[in-house]
Parts: C-alpha cells; sequence; structure tokens
C-alpha cells in the first residue's frame, strides 16, 4: 500500500533523513515508527501527508507516487494524517471539527454512515456535539482528533503520537482504540511515544536513529530485541 524509498529531507541545510529512509506497510497493517526525539519520525510522517517536499527518494501510495502532490490531493487518495499535540479546532464544536475531517467527501450520505461509525468508536463526541473542541479534556480531545482523520474515510491513518501527554487509563484506551479501527479495515502507520504500547499493538516495526532507519522486523522480535530493550523498552 505505501512504499517509501531512499527518502532524503533538509530543512535548510540540514539534513532530517538522511536517504536511509526506506519503508513499506501493507494494506490492513499496523506498522510502528520507533526513535528518540529527533530522530525524524514526525518529520517522515509529514513527508507521507505532503506537509513537507523530499530532496530526494520516492513516496508511493497504491502503486503511485505521490511525491509532488498536495496535502488536499493526498487525502483525497486516502491517506489521513492526525498530526502530535491533536490540533483540534478550539473555537469550534466538536460536531463541526468532526465535519471539517470530511471536507474532500461529496457524497453526504456516505459522511453520514462514516460519522455514525465514528460516534459509535467514541460515543463521548456524540455527547459533546455542541461543545467547543478546545474545552474538552487531553484524552477528549485526542479522540476528536483520530475521529476527524477517520471522517476522511482513509485507507492509511497516520498517528502521530496519540497517547502524549494522556493518563495511563486513557493511554489504554487509545490503545484499544487503534486496534478496533484496524481490526475494522483501516491500514495504520503509528508513531508512540511509549514504545512497549506500540509494538504490542503492531504487526511490524521499524526503528528510527539520527535520520536513517537503524532497525526493523517483526513487532514481537523487536520487543525482545536487546538493543530495543535497553534504548526503548527500559531494559
Amino acid at each position: 500500500m505505501l512504499k517509501i524509498s531512499n527518502l532524503r529531507v533538509h530543512y535548510g541545510n540540514t539534513p532530517a533523513l538522511k536517504g536511509d529512509v526506506s519503508l513499506e506497510v501493507s494494506e490492513k497493517e499496523i506498522v510502528t515508527i520507533l526513535g528518540a526525539n529527533g530522530a525524524g519520525k514526525s518529520t517522515l510522517l509529514r513527508c507521507i501527508s505532503g506537509l513537507i517536499r523530499a530532496k530526494a527518494g520516492d513516496v508511493e501510495f497504491m502503486n503511485r507516487r505521490i511525491n509532488r502532490l498536495s496535502p488536499y490531493a493526498i487525502v483525497k487518495m486516502g491517506i489521513a494524517h492526525v498530526p502530535e499535540g491533536r490540533k483540534v479546532y478550539p473555537q469550534m464544536s466538536v460536531a463541526d471539527n468532526l465535519e471539517m475531517g470530511a471536507y474532500t467527501r461529496k457524497n453526504k450520505a456516505r459522511v453520514q454512515e462514516t460519522l455514525e461509525s465514528v460516534l459509535a468508536h467514541f460515543p463521548i463526541l456524540g455527547e459533546r456535539g455542541d461543545q467547543m473542541a478546545g474545552t474538552l479534556s487531553g484524552g477528549e480531545q485526542q479522540m476528536l482528533a483520530i475521529g476527524r482523520g477517520l471522517m476522511a474515510d482513509p485507507k492509511l491513518l497516520i498517528l502521530d503520537e496519540p497517547s502524549l501527554g494522556l493518563a495511563p487509563l486513557v493511554v489504554k484506551e487509545i490503545g484499544h482504540i487503534v486496534l478496533d479501527i484496524n481490526r475494522m479495515g483501516t491500514t495504520i502507520l503509528l508513531v508512540e511515544q511509549n514504545s512497549r504500547m506500540a509494538l504490542q499493538l503492531a504487526h511490524r516495526g521499524y526503528v528510527m536513529e539520527t535520520g536513517r532507519i537503524a532497525l526493523s522486523g517483526l513487532a514481537k522480535d523487536l520487543l525482545t530485541d536487546e538493543h530495543v530493550k535497553k534504548a526503548y523498552l527500559g531494559g
């Protein structure tokens, strides 16, 4: 479904992705990317969704090169990106935030079907439909951000640090939600600070270090890898 080959990204003269960045995501997988702060994980996700341009390399989605497409066109193709920090529209209602997620879609009946599915995942959003998004708790805002992403009816959902700053019980709930979304057929590319949870959710994983892919494999194997355990799992 998604294939990234030899991606290189610079911020000015500073390399963020150094060319050794290649990965694949197959349909209906959960693939996670691990790495320390500054490793290039969010840069990689922003490059996939068209928010920044690569200096070299290829990004292919459904066998089509998307490097030079606009973010709008990439969303229309079936990639939705839930960014780090949630980025809800705080002065808009929950219902309006969700409606914004479907801005590329024209079939109102299908949009309504998606909305009903999202509210089945996140009943609290239905209860808070008229409430301003900025007044929600952190966990509720994260659910809203994921729900807004799902409103685009994506084939691939990109999640950047969905548990960041949330209480442990809410983190566990977010993990269950990610699994449920995947079981219903949505492919997920996940960047997550909670490396152990990410590997427990994922089918496969990649480890990024200083702008390169340093390691990859089945998630169950990365959980027992000595380097991964020492660097990311607390020994």
